[in-house]
């Protein structure tokens, strides 16, 4: 009952210092003795009011006035905390004691308290103070600048203790390695929704030339633009109100939107890399086998988030596994079918000789290659930098880029990919016409089509028939037709355009350089009538 009354009152002095913060909890077990974390200056980021970390002691019952050495420190001061009795001390001694009165490095009404370095001036920012259980104070420590803080405590004579700990930023609620995905995920709202804009002029534009896979490219597009505003709107929210019950509902839709782009983004690039829209008009059976794939992806996504939000890596067992192996299992069926239908959909256009088609795929192919390269090479580079994670200085050292290193450069590479994607694939006035066309197989040299009769002349010259005509022979009786030397042929199909899917040229189809009003066709038609 008193352990329960305890938490309660803990809780109630986190929740009563102001609006929820980045807070934490300090006991007497030797992992929870010290808590750090980084902070920013007011003037780095700007706010209301001015940084500070609040202590709040739990008071105690205990009638021998137990009490707890606290010391509140910068990481790059943490050399001054403690001091060496003796050049050839095995460590230092960190707290008051009767050897140090001695030593005079401090007096008999400190005892029990952290020590200083004497070096140690006021220009180092360091707060020691005993902290007396049966009527605990505030303890106030005011952030004057940019750095890793850290709360560090020591019950004397083994006594039980627990205290709340407030990190409070300039600029609200948020941890200060977390503040910079406010704005970089703002700025991807923003991107996206300039892309989604550009992409609906022309879906409009060319409405009647839509292809079946550049709706799905579109309903993506929408989708990731709502999926960066929630997560935007997610943080902002945190920052303004804490981390309260809203807030975690929040969180929760964050993480399966998140699980639902990536099934998405993973059912659009298979279906592409088959060559839906472009090289077939449907996929048959397996579009429904893709769907069935792309839903269990979701799902197991969906419990991952879940479970990674409500089981702590101390409370994880073998059964986590259950939770991972199906996830990774519908990811590896994703790779290898996307991998294979890209490599099946180039060689057959190769072989059909559709150079332009398999050009688009070609570039996919590069760009998902590429790709492939960025991660493993980023996931190379960061091997060696969390390879000296048990470096003390390793997190005080990298907490400002610790979030783009897990989570922010991953959604620049889907950023890229996806745009390059629609960029290919992005509507043009020629979608529909050549689609399903089939480019004229050619050899390498190629042929004109409007000098296949004048060949045809020259073999007939070079003919040794003794029938056929030549200049000196009986005329024939129907007169040849004259030769327009300004013939309109059509001209040689090499190097031209067939597939107009991802080329230059998108323009409004009522323009006058449209196919439908060019002067071949009004020619056309008069001589039709």
């Amino acid at each position: 009952m008193k352990s329960w009354l305890q938490t309660l009152f803990l809780a109630i002095a986190i929740t009563t210092s102001g609006v929820v913060a980045s807070e934490v909890q300090i006991t007497q077990d030797e992992q929870k003795r010290e808590q750090c974390s980084g902070m920013y200056s007011k003037k780095a980021w700007g706010g209301s009011v001015d940084p500070f970390i609040l202590t709040k002691f739990i008071k105690s019952e205990e009638g021998n006035n137990p009490s707890v050495s606290l010391v509140v420190y910068e990481w790059r001061d943490q050399e001054l905390i403690g001091v060496w009795l003796s050049p050839e001390a095995p460590e230092k001694t960190y707290f008051c004691d009767d050897s140090t009165v001695k030593l005079n490095l401090c007096n008999e009404t400190q005892t029990g308290e952290f020590l200083l370095n004497p070096n140690a001036t006021s220009g180092n920012q360091i707060i020691v103070e005993k902290v007396q259980l049966n009527d605990p104070k505030p303890i106030t420590y005011e952030i004057k600048k940019t750095g890793y803080y850290c709360v560090a405590t020591k019950g004397i004579s083994d006594v039980d203790y627990k205290a709340a700990v407030e990190f409070r930023n300039a600029y609200g609620e948020l941890p200060a390695a977390q503040i910079a995905k406010l704005p970089f995920y703002g700025a991807l709202t923003i991107v996206y929704a300039v892309i989604g804009v550009f992409w609906a002029f022309l879906y409009v534009q060319n409405r009647h030339d839509i292809l079946p896979v550049q709706n799905y490219i579109t309903a993506i597009i929408v989708f990731l633009i709502v999926e960066q505003l929630m997560t935007w709107g997610f943080y902002d929210y945190s920052n303004t109100y804490g981390n309260n019950a809203l807030a975690k509902v929040m969180m929760i839709i964050v993480a399966i939107l998140n699980a639902g782009r990536n099934s998405f983004s993973f059912f659009l690039l298979l279906i592409v890399c088959m060559g839906y829209g472009v090289v077939k008009p449907n996929l048959g059976k397996t579009m429904t086998y893709v769907r069935f794939l792309a839903i269990g992806h979701f799902v197991f996504g969906v419990i991952y988030a879940v479970a990674s939000l409500t089981i702590t890596p101390d409370n994880a067992g073998p059964l986590v596994l259950l939770v991972i192996l199906p996830l990774a299992g519908t990811l590896t069926a994703f790779y290898v079918w996307t991998l294979n239908s890209l490599n099946l959909t180039m060689k057959d256009l190769l072989e059909r000789k559709q150079s332009v088609k398999a050009m688009m795929y070609k570039k996919l192919w590069w760009c998902i290659l590429a790709s492939i390269l960025v991660i493993f090479g980023f996931f190379f580079l960061n091997s060696f930098t969390f390879a000296g994670r048990s470096d003390p200085d390793f997190v005080p050292d990298h907490w400002k880029t610790r979030w783009f290193i897990l989570d922010g450069w991953l959604n620049l590479v889907y950023f890229v990919d996806i745009t390059y994607v629609a960029y290919l694939w992005r509507p043009t006035v020629n979608n529909r016409r050549f689609a399903m066309s089939d480019e004229l197989a050619q050899d390498d040299e190629g042929f004109d089509i409007a000098s296949f009769g004048g060949s045809l002349d020259e073999e007939d010259a070079r003919s040794p028939n003794p029938n056929a005509s030549h200049g000196d022979g009986p005329l024939s009786p129907v007169p040849p037709k004259p030769v327009n030397e300004n013939h309109n042929a059509r001209p040689s199909l090499d190097g031209e355009t067939i597939f107009a899917v991802g080329e230059d040229g998108d323009k409004w189809s009522d323009d006058e350089d449209s196919p439908r009003n060019s002067t071949e066709r009004t020619r056309l038609n008069h001589k039709n009538n």
